[in-house]
């Protein structure tokens, strides 16, 4: 009975723990959500680029699908697409963060109990639910273009892209956090992101068979290609296949040392 007595108020702490996480955490996403809806024009424009791609290169790549070994053009093309989606989609999220910063919002949520993890995963929420609905839109406008693909391959796939989305948030939040200038920002955030956009084979492949060993060897080490094919085989219908289930993992690490990152930052702002 002792025992049983010293042993509750730690489980009673624990829980009023867990509890101020999720409620701080949903008040901070329905800030950010607001804010997203009295001003889509950031989630239109994120989306309007792939569909562009997809009605403007994808038609280019039918008569090639074949010897791309790929029986549906789109099956190939669209997982990119997603990757892409959910690259874009979250990498820029932080020029918003920093004004909010300017502003003095940050510095409000600072001197808050909050935690800090609430205040970066309230915000990758948000961001990870319109990158989702974008995904939704892209793949319904694809089944217009001849997509053909299983239900629940389409389904990880757009959750893989969210994940992935999560991770390049929680990235763009910390390194805004820590340079508070749009003009430092920007040029870094491009020059991660082309690398790693060419080298992913979202647009075309990268295979030993198809480009130079050196370039193949470089998109190897470019872990976004192993989401690319992981959702790829997701599409195909290869859902417990090595290739799926790796990119899937490597997603959720990803997404895992990305909130790390965002929410070590908010708390060294503490300091």
């Amino acid at each position: 009975m002792t025992a049983a007595t010293a042993t509750s108020p730690a489980v009673t702490d624990e829980q009023r723990s867990r509890s101020t996480f999720v409620r701080d955490t949903l008040t901070v996403f329905r800030r950010a959500m607001r804010i997203s809806l009295r001003n889509p024009v950031w989630a239109v424009m994120g989306l309007l680029q792939p569909v562009l791609y997809l009605s403007l290169f994808g038609p280019l790549l039918e008569p090639l699908a074949p010897a791309l070994g790929a029986s549906n053009a789109y099956q190939l093309f669209v997982p990119g697409l997603l990757v892409q989606l959910g690259m874009f989609g979250a990498l820029f999220v932080g020029f918003g963060l920093i004004g909010e910063w300017r502003d003095g919002v940050i510095e409000a949520e600072r001197v808050s109990p909050a935690p800090r993890s609430a205040l970066v995963v309230g915000r990758v929420l948000r961001d990870v639910i319109v990158v989702a609905v974008q995904g939704v839109v892209l793949v319904s406008v694809a089944f217009l273009f001849g997509l053909e693909a299983p239900f629940w391959g389409i389904v990880l796939g757009i959750v893989t892209a969210a994940l992935l989305a999560a991770a390049f948030a929680s990235a763009s939040y910390a390194v805004a956090l820590t340079l508070k200038s749009e003009d430092a920002l920007a040029p870094l955030m491009n020059g991660v992101a082309l690398p790693l956009l060419l080298l992913s084979g979202i647009l075309l492949p990268i295979t030993a068979a198809s480009a130079p060993a050196w370039l193949n060897t470089l998109s190897n080490l470019n872990p976004i290609k192993h989401v690319v094919s992981g959702i790829r085989a997701q599409f195909d219908g290869d859902i417990g296949s090595s290739v799926a289930l790796w990119g899937s993992a490597l997603t959720i690490v990803l997404a895992a040392v990305g909130l790390w990152f965002g929410t070590c930052t908010f708390k060294r702002e503490d300091g």
